[in-house]
């Protein structure tokens, strides 16, 4: 990308910001002669008090901005739809900054119920629970995608032992219900002893997609992901519900051989506003998030990027984050192998993710993500579920299905692990305003094979690279304790199914053993006794005979820093 090209993205985004809360509920539909075509205002209107609303997409992708900001407005206006309960898998809140998301529902009376997987970019949300006026569910983003297919067929249950021996298993923690404590679950232990999950019932779907037919068909070439929007309106229709769609673009009838029949569609409202995802129109769509781009990886990935970093959504990376990815890169080449299939998580994961693709290493992986990006390179920041030039785009639930077959590696951040091996990701603190959820943490770690968590050694720790070597300055809050908060990963539970699971940190690596967590890497610098033992909580197993690999310089500098898969 040239510098008139990256000056042209950064003033698309900046106008996306100066205009990110325009819209036009009125916007007249282009389609007369089909009652399903109305105005967003119209639209919502036919969403009754007490409406079980099941939305699609994650993070900045397929968004419903317009429909979002018609029940808003409708509601302060009319007082309608009221005692909402809202359904979806997570990442699509604004986290109290981004207008047109999910958090525009956060108003007391209005959304009085939410059950998801990811609470922590819902805000608006948090700040209601806090203030005990909505009820707040955190579930499972895998089991919500399984429930939302299911009720399309009459079932509203899925059963399964994921999740056992962490915090949604009732033995073990608080369950889906995250507040107030004693209200409803949404999960059960089985006479067998597996975990049920369930949801409330989906009266109405609500997504954006690509295009519609002037029949109301609706059609997803075009799109980042595919989310949930089928299971979810075959759900509602099943249900006796509704299902409202707002698309961007207006197509003719066989635009595409995939599509969402007019018959589950019950409201289509036509905006050009609509987005592909965030910054990005559908009617100047980028086929760089498609399967059927014409950009190259390079290209797409330095469009996405660069979108985030003018947005400033992407941390900054420090000297020794870089050395901490290179270290998760050996551990995961020298234990990987050419043709496993890779997930890759959110934050310190990417930049795994980045040497694996600058190596060329990432053509002799299949990668994919759980919002169903199938091949590519997975796109990070508000993009997050999308991927630059995939081979293939699934729904979510199609994604986990795959998975749950086969997953060869997950790669995943950590808040803090302890003793046991255990990682909770889940729990920052006391209080609804502390909650995080999983997301799609504890399936992924259910159904891969191998397991590789990436983290800093402390929280806010101050570490200098020098001399080739690594220098704590201080060591931060330890994020490594005897005993996690809560339990988002159960380290015994992996060691029982026989996984392999690591951790790579700012000073070494670990490996989860039947004796608990053997440090596997020193880097040079480190002190064992003084910087590991003494500075963390966790009892730390040493190999046998006492002698813990240093690093090599390479992974320090990134001088001639080279690695390759097994065959």
């Amino acid at each position: 990308m040239n510098f008139f090209q990256a000056l042209a993205l950064r003033a698309h985004v900046y106008n996306w910001v100066r205009t990110w809360n325009k819209k036009d509920l009125h916007y007249p539909s282009p389609v007369k002669d089909n009652p399903k075509f109305m105005t967003a205002w119209e639209a919502v209107k036919l969403i009754p008090n007490g409406a079980n609303i099941a939305i699609s997409g994650m993070a900045g992708n397929q968004r419903c901005s317009l429909l979002l900001w018609g029940i808003r407005d409708m509601f302060l206006k009319e007082g309608r739809p009221r005692d909402l309960t809202i359904l979806c898998l997570g990442g699509q809140g604004g986290r109290g900054k981004v207008p047109g998301t999910v958090e525009e529902l956060a108003i007391e009376g209005l959304n009085t119920r939410m059950v998801t997987g990811h609470t922590e970019t819902f805000k608006g949300q948090l700040q209601l629970a806090h203030e005990d006026k909505i009820e707040l569910h955190c579930s499972l983003i895998g089991m919500i995608t399984q429930i939302f297919k299911a009720q399309g067929e009459g079932r509203n249950y899925f059963i399964t032992d994921t999740g056992t021996g962490t915090y949604v298993d009732p033995r073990t923690g608080h369950g889906t219900n995250v507040w107030p404590p004693g209200a409803e679950q949404f999960v059960e232990v089985t006479e067998d002893g597996r975990l049920k999950y369930s949801l409330p019932l989906i009266d109405t779907a609500v997504f954006s997609a690509p295009a519609a037919d002037p029949k109301g068909n609706i059609y997803f070439k075009g799109a980042s992901v595919l989310g949930e929007s089928e299971s979810i309106a075959k759900a509602a229709k099943y249900n006796g519900g509704r299902t409202l769609v707002n698309v961007g673009r207006m197509v003719e009838e066989g635009y595409d051989d995939e599509y969402l029949p007019a018959e589950y569609v019950d409201a289509v409202v036509y905006w050009p506003g609509t987005e592909q995802a965030a910054t990005i129109k559908h009617k100047k769509y980028w086929n760089c998030l498609t399967p059927h781009s014409t950009m190259s990886t390079d290209e797409g990935l330095a469009r996405v990027r660069l979108v985030n970093k003018t947005l400033r959504v992407m941390s900054t990376r420090s000297p020794i984050d870089d050395v901490l990815a290179r270290l998760a890169t050996k551990v995961f080449a020298e234990n990987a192998r050419k043709g496993d299939i890779v997930d890759i998580g959110i934050g310190l994961p990417e930049e795994v993710a980045r040497l694996l693709y600058e190596s060329g290493v990432m053509k002799q992986l299949n990668m994919m993500t759980e919002a169903g990006a199938i091949g590519g390179v997975a796109a990070p920041g508000v993009f997050f579920g999308a991927a630059v030039n995939p081979d293939e785009l699934i729904p979510s639930v199609e994604a986990f299905e795959r998975m749950y077959k086969r997953l060869d590696w997950v790669i995943l951040g950590v808040l803090e692990a302890d003793s046991q091996g255990n990682v909770n990701v889940s729990k920052r603190g006391e209080g609804p305003l502390n909650h995080v959820g999983p997301g799609g943490f504890i399936d992924l770690v259910s159904c891969a094979k191998s397991i590789l968590f990436c983290t800093a050694w402390g929280a806010r720790a101050r570490i200098e690279i020098k001399d080739k070597k690594v220098n704590i300055l201080d060591p931060g809050k330890p994020k490594f304790v005897d005993k996690v908060d809560e339990i988002t990963f159960n380290g015994q539970e992996a060691l029982k199914h026989g996984k392999k699971v690591y951790y790579a940190t700012q000073v070494g690596a670990f490996k989860l053993t039947e004796g608990g967590m053997e440090l596997i890497y020193v880097l040079p610098g480190i002190d064992i006794q003084k910087d590991i033992i003494d500075a963390s909580e966790m009892k730390v197993v040493l190999p046998e005979d006492g002698n813990v690999p240093v690093i090599g310089e390479d992974v320090i500098t990134g001088e001639g820093f080279q690695f390759e898969l097994q065959d």
